[in-house]
């Protein structure tokens, strides 16, 4: 595994999470195998993986939905599951948001957030009106859950979540029963409560877009393990494998004869993120492919209109397709040939 500085705050930020060496299997289905992180005070980590992965696990062994076979999950220097140790969810002091939301259909909004919150009657109304009020939804306490739509719905779970001071709030896929639109203003929205409530985050996603925008950090799963825990720019231009690479956004590969930062390739000389020396394959981003403004010659495939901009299918004289991505005003039409070039250095991996 390849692991980053998970700080976002100095040292002496508090840890909330200690994942060590986390395992479980389920029969000879190896779910989770070895996996380590760790989770500071205010921050936001996301696992992010294909179907699979162990992600969705992990975060229920965090929760305390079932033990793990090995390993120890610390929450605030607490430990709650390890050898000979398990700690029931309930007394973790832990706030989930489950895909489907959960709220209790019987309850009125009021109801649902207080529902977990400790103290008389009126302490429960005062933290349930500071969560209205965070989320957004003040004068929804009296409505029930099916009056809602699913942005305030999920906005509810949230704020039950919050309300009774969760020491770590977990969320799993919380995104993805909400049409395009709705997802990207929601998302929007929960990261800025959350940034506003100071919570310390684990959230569970399968969508590269939905954890490069929310994360601080992100630990890409595979096959039960972290490959890599980085910030997402760092993840997105400097991923530590090629599959980390292909998973995280659209990535083409050219062969590259390389000398030291340079090297020539099937799109001329090329500029290169590490010195290297001989064949090696250099990793293209959409966004790198200028297209209209020189260099070789491309034929255009397809052409796909998306309003703030296009993706273009460019063959090149080799045969390898790219697709770039460029502003939706330039006319580009599938026999069309145009000129590409490369924007900036590329990452260099060995040849395969």
């Amino acid at each position: 595994m390849i692991r980053e500085r998970t700080e976002t705050s100095p040292k002496t930020t508090p840890t909330v999470l200690d994942v060590d060496n986390l395992a479980k299997s389920y029969g000879e289905v190896v779910a989770v195998a070895g996996t380590s992180f760790s989770v500071r005070s205010g921050q936001f980590l996301t696992l992010l993986g294909p179907s699979g992965c162990g992600k969705t696990t992990t975060l229920r062994l965090i929760a305390g939905f079932e033990p793990p076979d090995a390993g120890s999950i610390d929450i605030h220097g607490r430990n709650v599951a390890g050898p000979g140790v398990f700690v029931p969810p309930e007394q973790r002091r832990i706030g989930m948001v489950f895909q489907d939301y959960a709220l209790f259909p019987h309850l009125n909004v009021a109801d649902n957030i207080g529902f977990g919150v400790r103290g008389d009657r009126r302490a429960r109304s005062q933290r349930v009106a500071e969560m209205l009020a965070l989320v957004g939804l003040e004068g929804y306490g009296d409505r029930m859950p099916s009056a809602l739509s699913g942005g305030q719905q999920q906005r509810v779970a949230l704020a039950r979540a919050l309300a009774p001071q969760p020491n770590l709030l977990l969320l799993d896929e919380p995104f993805s029963n909400l049409d395009a639109a709705l997802r990207a203003q929601v998302r929007a929205d929960l990261r800025a409560i959350l940034r506003q409530a100071g919570e310390s985050v684990v959230f569970v996603t399968h969508d590269q877009e939905e954890a490069l925008s929310l994360s601080d950090f992100i630990a890409v799963m595979f096959e039960g393990t972290v490959e890599q825990i980085a910030p997402p720019l760092a993840l997105y231009t400097r991923p530590a494998s090629r599959r980390v690479a292909e998973f995280v956004g659209e990535a083409y590969w050219l062969p590259i004869d390389a000398a030291g930062k340079t090297g020539t390739s099937p799109m001329g000389e090329v500029a290169l993120v590490e010195a290297k020396r001989g064949a090696v394959d250099g990793l293209i981003r959409p966004e790198q492919l200028v297209v209209g403004e020189g260099g070789v010659m491309a034929r255009v495939e397809w052409r796909e209109f998306y309003g703030h901009d296009q993706r273009v299918g460019l063959r090149l004289v080799d045969g390898r397709v790219m697709a770039a991505r460029t502003p939706p005003h330039i006319p580009i039409t599938p026999g069309d040939t145009v000129t590409v070039k490369l924007r900036g250095p590329l990452l260099p991996f060995e040849r395969v």
